[in-house]
């Protein structure tokens, strides 16, 4: 909406003696829109039905007064925002003061001359356009910087989705797992964040960032080779250790990614995703890789997505076993709990059981 000019400006007159309303209008009627009311209750039902810029007020009325008036407008939202003048014969510095406390921004003693209440209604009404003009310079920027964070939330989601999507080119895993794990994530950490031990690390922000980031926990897998990635049988002993390497090689993508882009002291995804791709691997008793941490020196991230990761491994079905029902992972999961995995994770699990298979059937494989 465009900004009016100040000749455009509404005033609203009020005043109970009509001789000084005619002066008034007519001093003032060639410069701007002016309205005018006899009494305070008119005044009232004025700036309600269409709120002026700004309103002489007499106080001296019968009713309501001036001050009465200017206390209901400044209650009232819709006209708490109106400039308000009062003009008056009482000149006591008690009175000046009173009507400056109820919200008034100025005053001028009757008997008035014309060209000053014409000059100070031309500076009020012009702080009144250039606070508007402001807010209207705020409300663009805001919108801009909305614009401008939807823009980066995409370019983020398009990032993680085209890196999850290269990793998915080069494994024998499908896009059903991707979106399974990151669901079976957000599931986990919503129910841990209950947890009074969990609640401060995992806020509504985080578990967003953790499903956003999930998708990349085997992103290291398009440094393995394809002989072992992609071999057709259960891998040799050292065949296993060169695909351990890629939480490794993950990690240190992530890192390089975060490093180039100066992001390693700012909340992003590319943290979380770095712990993720780099101990989703690791056990809760120390028996996993590649670093072989221990408890709570594994990256909460780290711990969720290794329960989610293992668990669509058991329920589904590869070259070197077949899918398991979900009771018989599920029952895997609460034997690995304080071995394999950790134990709130594992606890967590427990009491979604129903919301995991519910995950498996709607992002199930048509194979399966």
């Amino acid at each position: 909406m465009p900004l009016k000019d100040i000749s455009e400006c509404k005033v609203l007159v009020v005043d109970d003696t009509e001789a000084n309303l005619d002066i008034l209008v007519e001093a003032l009627g060639d410069q701007y829109d002016v309205s005018v009311a006899l009494d305070g209750e008119g005044a009232l039902e004025a700036a309600a039905e269409e709120p002026p810029d700004i309103i002489l007020l007499d106080i001296m009325m019968p009713g309501m007064n001036g001050y009465q008036v200017c206390q209901s407008l400044k209650g009232n939202p819709a006209t708490a925002g109106i400039p308000v003048i009062f003009l008056t014969a009482m000149s006591e510095i008690a009175n000046k003061t009173k009507g400056f406390q109820l919200g008034a921004v100025d005053y001028i003693t009757k008997p008035f001359e014309i060209l000053e209440v014409q000059a100070r209604l031309k500076t009020h009404l012009s702080l009144v356009m250039a606070r508007r003009h402001l807010e209207m310079q705020n409300e663009t920027l805001e919108e801009k910087v909305r614009e401008r964070t939807l823009e980066l939330a995409l370019t983020q989601d398009v990032t993680i989705h085209s890196l999850a999507s290269l990793a998915e080119t080069r494994d024998n895993e499908t896009g059903g797992h991707i979106i399974r794990t990151q669901n079976y994530v957000k599931a986990l950490a919503g129910r841990m964040a209950r947890d009074a031990r969990h609640r401060e690390a995992l806020d509504e922000t985080t578990i967003d960032l953790l499903f956003k980031s999930a998708p990349l926990h085997d992103i290291g897998k398009v440094g393995v080779p394809d002989a072992i990635l992609l071999k057709p049988g259960k891998l040799s002993e050292g065949e296993f250790e060169i695909m351990k390497t890629h939480a490794e090689l993950g990690y240190q993508a992530l890192a390089r990614a975060e490093q180039a882009f100066e992001m390693k002291n700012r909340p992003s995804f590319l943290k979380h995703a770095k712990d993720i791709a780099y101990s989703h691997h690791e056990k809760w008793d120390g028996g996993g890789y590649p670093r072989g941490l221990a408890g709570e020196d594994i990256p909460l991230s780290g711990r969720i997505m290794a329960l989610a990761d293992v668990y669509d491994a058991l329920i589904c079905k590869r070259v070197y076993k077949p899918a398991f029902p979900h009771e018989k992972a599920a029952a895997i999961i609460r034997e690995g709990s304080g071995g394999h995995f950790c134990p709130d994770a594992a606890e967590a699990f427990t009491a979604l059981e129903d919301v995991f298979q519910r995950i498996a059937s709607r992002f199930a494989d048509q194979d399966q």
